[in-house]
């Protein structure tokens, strides 16, 4: 039986992968696979950026690798940045809807800031739309896809040497591993749950303390600080004043004895 050959709108083969369905009941190629965090050291990134090249591909890929680098966006958080979310003059870059719908207002660097101008001037000839857009065809303007700038950045990895797996997430890691203060930046509800989930970021030993201490039950943190209170107030006690001593109660069954009457002075 023969098979007929799929075809596009231009006369091109067209592979069944991008048929609706063709996934469905298999399961994907990296199941059970893990990636550990191995953020890639700063001359790994100059030396990926340099790879990048100055075309137009280029420039935008490295415009991308500062901002996921020196901001620690995520990469969906970066693609979908507008040109009017960002702020030169006090190096601010609003990310309006970040994971969780959640907004926020982060910083770069000077040095940043200066990469990512020749990106801006190129940006300023094209259509108004998304800070990261398509380049050429009838989607010029329009945002550019994620798994495009993967395999962008996978390539100029490539063609620089680097033997690391280079992604887009890496470059965020590595702004975390810089300076642990700013994870509680990077759009995690708490520093100490994103270094839990994180091990490669260089956690203090106050922070890796209550990482790794298990967790206790509310029963016996309430009485944890019912302890606490008690002996707080003993101790606001002045010195002069002696502690109420509790006499103890005779048992039921006791017989006092008798004590002698003392005798008064009238009768002396």
């Amino acid at each position: 039986m023969e098979s007929t050959q799929l075809l596009d709108c231009a006369g091109r083969r067209r592979s069944p992968a991008t048929l609706p369905g063709y996934h469905r009941g298999r399961p994907p190629r990296n199941k059970g696979l893990r990636y550990p965090a191995d953020p890639p050291t700063v001359e790994e990134i100059i030396s990926v950026m340099r790879a990048a090249g100055d075309s137009p591909d280029g420039v935008r890929l490295r415009g991308v690798i500062v901002v996921l680098w020196r901001a620690g966006l995520r990469i969906s958080e970066a693609l979908a940045l507008n040109e009017s979310d960002l702020d030169s003059e006090r190096g601010a870059v609003l990310v309006r809807h970040g994971k969780g719908d959640k907004r926020r207002e982060v910083g770069m660097d000077r040095w940043a800031w200066e990469q990512l101008n020749p990106w801006l001037e190129l940006r300023a000839t094209l259509p108004v739309g998304s800070l990261f857009c398509v380049l050429r065809g009838p989607t010029r303007g329009r945002p550019c896809s994620a798994a495009g700038i993967r395999v962008q950045l996978h390539t100029a990895a490539n063609a620089a040497g680097v033997r690391r797996r280079v992604a887009p997430h890496q470059l965020r890691h590595a702004h975390a591993s810089r300076c642990p203060a700013r994870v509680s930046r990077a759009g995690h509800s708490a520093a100490t749950r994103a270094c839990r989930s994180r091990d490669h970021v260089g956690v203090p030993a106050r922070d890796r303390q209550h990482r790794d201490r298990p967790r206790r039950s509310r029963e016996a943190r309430a009485n944890d600080l019912g302890h606490k209170r008690a002996s707080a107030r003993s101790l606001s006690r002045p010195v002069t004043e002696a502690a109420p001593s509790a006499r103890p109660r005779p048992p039921a069954n006791h017989q006092r004895a008798p004590q002698p009457r003392r005798r008064s002075s009238a009768s002396r």
